[in-house]
């Protein structure tokens, strides 16, 4: 089985890791099922977030109850959103809770803003570091968007992974982030290997992750099938061979420059627009089954655009620098057109 290091953490776990996101939209059962069949096929790395609502919830389901426990035998890492030392450790303990565990492989600081240190008058890194002394977390990691803040991360030594969005629509900015990180031996984990659903061949987002042996995919999954497409690549590499070829080079083609990745931090909005779907419409109708996203349900979720106030928070937040509210409406321009067939899905 491909296995990778994280570096001076010394996990060592199967390439492909399992990115629980996605179950927060399952049942418990469909959920336990899926996460068991993961581990039992191999998978023993599972990513998780106090952010993504019953997640955790279903993991500790799944692999810490009393008639089916495992925990010695898989890694979970889990992030907090806190700002300050007091939330880190009011989240912690509903982590651990949920999980039914007392203690994590890794517990990561979610997307802040500036790189958090020791003697920071919020007290954040301070009370990661006393949970970490504690024994109720064994190594510590930090995730990012914002490159600048991720590239400080990884200078200041503080922490011993780095999540950061990976996959073959990147730019060197980003490969050279996680060439970085193997320098200075810190486990380099991939989120975003499918560009949140905008590249769809998982033997081409395999491919390039397998290109990367230093690199620990988390792909998000849902369903069995999405779960058996990363498990075709548990045992051998994912080869860039001239048809993966063709699908980068054609997906680079129409995907790379200002986009929504799907991330969802200008979310909420104060009108309800669903930003992270909606921003990224035009791209969805045309890369997967346009049916669901064309129905009565999504055609008045974009109709919510006309309600947007631009006040401007989304765009603020935005850790790719994207102007939001004219892309939502380029966007439900866009959905118009190919509501009233004025625009060809396919010749597009």
């Amino acid at each position: 089985m491909k296995t990778v290091r994280l570096g001076k953490t010394e996990i060592v776990t199967c390439k492909n890791g399992f990115g629980a996101l996605p179950i927060q939209r399952i049942s418990d059962e469909e959920a336990v099922k899926l996460l068991r069949k993961a581990y039992e096929s191999g998978i023993t790395f599972f990513d998780t977030a106090r952010l993504y609502s019953d997640s955790e919830h279903k993991i500790g389901l799944a692999f810490c109850s009393d008639d089916y426990n495992v925990r010695d035998k898989i890694f979970i890492a889990s992030k907090t959103m806190a700002k300050d030392g007091d939330g880190l450790r009011k989240d912690l303990e509903t982590t651990l809770s949920e999980l039914k565990t007392d203690y994590l492989d890794l517990y990561q600081l979610h997307n802040p803003a500036v790189c958090p240190k020791p003697g920071d008058p919020d007290g954040l890194y301070d009370a990661l570091l006393e949970a970490k002394n504690s024994g109720k977390v064994r190594h510590i990691g930090i995730t990012e968007h914002r490159l600048p803040v991720a590239e400080e991360a990884v200078e200041s030594g503080l922490y011993e992974t780095m999540q950061f969005p990976f996959n073959y629509l990147v730019s060197e900015k980003e490969i050279a982030l996680a060439e970085k990180c193997r320098d200075a031996d810190m486990g380099f984990i991939c989120m975003k290997g499918m560009s949140g659903g905008l590249i769809t061949s998982a033997a081409a987002a395999a491919a390039f992750c397998d290109e990367h042996e230093y690199v620990l995919p988390i792909w998000g999954v849902q369903t069995e099938k999405e779960l058996d497409e990363f498990l075709a690549f548990n045992d051998v590499k994912a080869l860039v061979t001239d048809e993966i070829k063709a699908i980068i080079e054609a997906d680079r083609a129409q995907l790379v420059g200002d986009f929504c990745r799907g991330c969802g931090y200008c979310m909420p909005c104060p009108v309800g627009i669903e930003i992270n779907t909606c921003a990224r419409m035009s791209l969805l109708l045309r890369r997967a089954p346009s049916a669901g996203y064309l129905s009565w349900e999504w055609k008045m979720e974009m109709e919510k655009i006309e309600s947007c106030l631009d006040c401007g928070a989304c765009k603020s937040k935005c850790p790719y620098g994207l102007d939001t509210p004219n892309l939502l409406r380029k966007n439900l321009q866009d959905y118009k057109d190919v509501q009233a067939g004025k625009v060809s899905i396919e010749k597009n």
